[in-house]
């Protein structure tokens, strides 16, 4: 889109890399950059500040939504109680999404986010993904776990068959695609709530994309959400929110800076699954078929919404951490910044990578061990935990059928002292 080649095997020192490219992109002015974006449906977004984002027609419309949002989209089908599937035999504690089966089609974080957290609370997770969209790989090893995953093309009919029959008995439809794509597949929540009338059940539709606020798009006046159909990833929403440069301003540099880790897009996920457990539950005891959405740009506001650390804790942690860390500045790499975070982290808080805070199991999809965070919270009476470990995309048989258990998690009930806090 720059006039760079596709491919400079030639070009492997990194400092190289970045003046190759910021050379390009600053022959641009910001206004050229967002109409090429938009002509090639590229991702990006200009860097704001929060003000200049909140001054916007889409940052009034998202600032005015809470961080989910959730709504019927009908009420004919009879509420869908939780089951005696969810009782242990033992009558011991018990998993609350036990019977609870959820088509999961996403890529990379924050929507794969949302069908992990399900199960970890006992649903049944069957990720959906083209064979002929990348993903990934490292992301898929973390957050697969507690899945099975499934390759299907939905635009061959033999595989919209399969998807098809196993919509017939789900529950939760998790969308992490860009708002409409599912619906020009035949798969958006109208599609859905028809297909739940005729069963007789309702379903829960969950969604999360980058900007938010699809439901105001094309709206007159201060009231359109402009952006909603922009495609877009974490640091995207990090960088038109005006996170960025609350994390450059606290690095006291005078530039955004893209922040450390994920986390927008495992926060959004955690969204995304409250969200899901708000539709289960009204789907339960008043019925009816329940539209949830949720998006970074929410994420992102609401945490800038909790304020700032005060100044003497941002001092200590900027005393505290690497100095390599505050050598960052806005044109490194997300695999730079995360690695001196991490280097950092460990350094400071040990406990966390200890082998006690991790839970462990044998992969067959990767022919090795994968140990993963345990999950952080507890709930009295019952069992939070993954029953089975990690697969790549694609591993498993497009069925509900053959889920066996490869962990116990009764035999994880004594926990370390963090993790029951």
């Amino acid at each position: 889109m720059i006039g760079l080649p596709a491919f400079r095997p030639d070009l492997t020192d990194y400092r190289e890399c970045i003046d190759t490219i910021e050379t390009r992109v600053r022959r641009f002015t910001v206004a050229e950059l967002e109409a090429m974006n938009h002509s090639a449906r590229q991702a990006g977004s200009p860097v704001l500040q929060t003000s200049e984002f909140l001054s916007t027609p889409h940052g009034k419309v998202v600032a005015s939504l809470p961080p989910f949002t959730l709504f019927p989209v009908e009420r004919d089908t009879a509420p869908v109680p939780f089951t005696s599937q969810t009782i242990s035999p033992a009558g011991g504690p018990i998993q609350c999404l036990k019977g609870i089966r959820v088509l999961e089609l996403c890529r990379v974080i924050a929507g794969p986010t949302i069908g992990r957290s399900l199960a970890a609370h006992g649903a049944q997770v069957l990720k959906v993904t083209s064979p002929h969209l990348p993903d990934v790989p490292f992301f898929q090893v973390d957050v697969n776990v507690g899945k099975h995953t499934t390759a299907l093309h939905l635009h061959n009919p033999d595989d919209r068959r399969t998807f098809a029959s196993l919509l017939t008995t789900a529950d939760v439809i998790i969308d992490g695609y860009r708002p409409g794509t599912l619906e020009r597949l035949g798969y958006g929540p109208q599609n859905l709530v028809d297909m739940a009338r005729c069963r007789g059940k309702g379903i829960v539709y969950v969604a999360e994309d980058c900007f938010g606020g699809s439901d105001f798009a094309g709206r007159c006046g201060d009231q359109n959400a402009e952006w909603a159909g922009r495609p877009g990833w974490q640091q995207i929403a990090d960088c038109v929110t005006g996170v960025a440069w609350e994390q450059g301003k606290f690095m006291g540099l005078d530039e955004p800076l893209v922040p450390p880790f994920p986390m927008s897009d495992y926060g959004t996920g955690v969204l995304g699954c409250v969200a899901a457990l708000n539709g289960l539950y009204r789907r339960a005891t008043v019925g009816g078929s329940w539209v949830c959405r949720t998006s970074l740009v929410q994420f992102d506001l609401f945490v800038l919404g909790l304020g700032m650390l005060p100044h003497e804790v941002q001092e200590q942690l900027r005393g505290s951490h690497d100095a390599d860390f505050f050598g960052l500045r806005h044109h490194d790499s997300v695999d730079e910044v995360g690695r001196r975070a991490l280097k950092s982290v460990q350094r400071l808080h040990p406990g966390l990578f200890l082998d006690e805070m991790m839970d462990r199991a044998w992969s067959n999809g990767y022919a090795a061990e994968v140990k993963w965070p345990k999950e952080a919270i507890s709930v009295e009476g019952l069992q939070i935990g993954h029953e089975m470990g990690t697969r790549p995309n694609g591993f498993d048989r497009p069925t509900w059928d053959g889920w066996d258990k490869e962990i116990d998690i009764a035999s994880r009930r004594d926990v370390c002292a963090m993790d029951r806090c």
